[in-house]
């Protein structure tokens, strides 16, 4: 049977605040915030670390254990769960029993809670094996708190966000130390988010660390649960309206220019992902256009890669994307200033680069933090989600080559070997269907999303040769087998010595002896690598 109200009797609009309890971790913005609040005649209670902080700006402050008359207890667990709080919490203050009981008692009403939680998603990043720690960064009191005072909205405040705090203390002044009912109900449905997201953070730990060994890839239930971050201008088209969820901040950050676009973002995760690829590489640049690689070149300096990665293809990376994987020097600054690029990525900036580049403001420039680490594959689809683990950045070529299989009798040159690695992670990073052709660990032609094999080989070719560029003695790499002997051939035809592609095909022995009729080696990898 339902819990029933005790009267029907409407909320206030304005709620005066007389009385405020305080207990954060992250006390950013605190002190000032609590000065507005004393200052506005609000009695000041706190726990701890916080009111040691608070009065030692010269605050005022009245411990939680003089509000309970019990001490803090179990180095801290135990402080604020206690009727004297809870109570002055959770009474209606429309309902005259509740008043009656918090007389009798000795309970004074609470009328704002000011709490943010102990940082468990933090402790558990930065040490995921120590459940130890994790354990002693599960809040309990806070959480408590938090959704006592949110259920309660009709007459307490909560605040859970510092970010809030100048609002919450404008209000106030502005009506006379109260807030409105559509703050309290406003400020509850964070708190319970907040609450929310805390419980599914440490439920995930949890079921992470029951077979560690093993661990399920995909959970039973998916629960997302990320904040907003960045209202963006419009979506892929300026007709959709579009923002920016999660916390980028961990991979990367903007130094330079306007904000990222949709389709900027989109852009710049596909090239962090395939830099990603040549993050032990020599120096490597790759340069992008609507997600797919354009040209990618590695060689003995950035401005040499840079010169062949744009030799693959000089029409396509205008207002295009650039990424490096070495600190950009001003030489292959000065090269890539030749031509409109919208952003610029790499893990630094030697100096004086940056200044150089900042000369123009409609170019973005972006540091990357870290290497991009992705527990899900998340995809919107009719009616659902599509979940699947990520394809990661390949292992280095020494641990590829005892897993890959040369299925032709002549065995790949050492050259060719390390080829055919350079060519596999680049088509990783096309879109289905899709063939790379390349030679000295530098693309010489790309076919990206065609419907046929061998169209995506004739594109590749076709643009190649439009360069200027030989295929004699290349290497060739497709995303998924050849269906049929054709696509081989073509590439033959183009001058390809070398091929790597997962296999699988039914036709595989008709490829194989193709591939040796014409002396060609043929690896397979035994893993496909589509995007769709």
């Amino acid at each position: 049977m339902l819990h029933q109200p005790r009267t029907h009797e409407p909320p206030p609009d304005l709620q005066p605040v007389r009385r405020a309890l305080l207990s954060v971790f992250d006390k950013t913005g605190l002190v000032d915030f609590a000065r507005r609040l004393a200052a506005l005649g609000v009695e000041l209670i706190s726990t701890g670390g916080t009111a040691r902080t608070l009065r030692e700006t010269g605050l005022t402050v009245r411990d939680v254990s003089e509000l309970t008359g019990f001490p803090e207890i179990l180095d801290g667990r135990v402080k604020t769960l206690h009727p004297a709080v809870h109570g002055g919490l959770l009474a209606r203050r429309n309902v005259p029993e509740d008043l009656a009981q918090l007389e009798r008692h000795g309970i004074a009403p609470i009328d704002l809670v000011v709490v943010n939680l102990y940082p468990f998603e933090q402790a558990v990043e930065q040490a995921p094996d120590d459940e130890a720690l994790a354990v002693e960064n599960i809040d309990i009191g806070g959480p408590t708190l938090i959704r006592a005072a949110a259920k309660n909205f009709f007459f307490t405040a909560v605040v859970v966000d510092p970010s809030d705090y100048d609002a919450i203390a404008e209000e106030l002044a502005q009506h006379a130390g109260a807030l409105t009912l559509a703050t309290r109900r406003r400020l509850a449905q964070k708190a319970f988010a907040r609450t929310a997201a805390y419980d599914r953070a440490i439920a995930a730990y949890l079921e992470r660390r029951l077979q560690p060994a093993a661990p399920e890839p995909l959970p039973p239930r998916l629960t997302i649960d990320l904040p907003r971050v960045q209202i963006l201008r419009y979506g892929e088209n300026p007709h959709q309206q579009a923002a920016l969820y999660g916390n980028p901040e961990r991979f990367f950050r903007q130094l330079h220019g306007k904000a990222l676009s949709f389709n900027n973002l989109l852009d710049l995760s596909a090239a962090l992902r395939l830099i990603d690829e040549f993050r032990e590489a020599d120096p490597t640049c790759a340069i992008l256009k609507h997600t797919n690689p354009c040209g990618v070149a590695t060689a003995d300096t950035l401005a040499e890669a840079y010169a062949r990665a744009f030799a693959t293809d000089r029409r396509s990376p205008f207002g295009g994307i650039v990424v490096v994987n070495r600190p950009l020097d001003r030489e292959t600054a000065e090269a890539i200033d030749q031509i409109f690029t919208e952003v610029i990525i790499a893990p630094d900036f030697e100096e004086g680069v940056l200044d150089f580049l900042k000369k123009k403001a409609n170019r973005r420039i972006i540091q990357q933090l870290r290497p991009v680490q992705e527990e899900l594959d998340v995809r919107s689809a009719v009616g659902g989600l599509l979940v699947q683990e990520p394809d990661g950045p390949l292992p280095p070529l020494e641990a590829l080559r005892s897993s890959w299989r040369v299925v032709t009798r002549r065995a790949p040159t050492e050259a060719e070997w390390r080829d055919l690695d350079f060519a596999w992670r680049v088509v990783k990073h096309v879109k289905s269907n899709a063939i790379v052709y390349a030679r000295d660990r530098a693309t010489l032609g790309i076919g990206a999303g065609q419907m046929s094999r061998v169209d995506a080989s004739e594109i590749a070719v076709l643009k190649g040769k439009r360069e200027g560029h030989d295929f004699t003695g290349s290497v060739v790499a497709s995303d998924a087998f050849f269906p049929f002997a054709d696509g081989l051939l073509a590439a033959v035809e183009s001058g390809a010595r070398a091929v790597i592609q997962p296999g699988g095909s039914i036709r595989d022995d008709e490829v194989i002896q193709a591939a040796d009729a014409h002396d060609v080696a043929m690896v397979f990898t035994g893993t496909r690598h589509f995007r769709h």
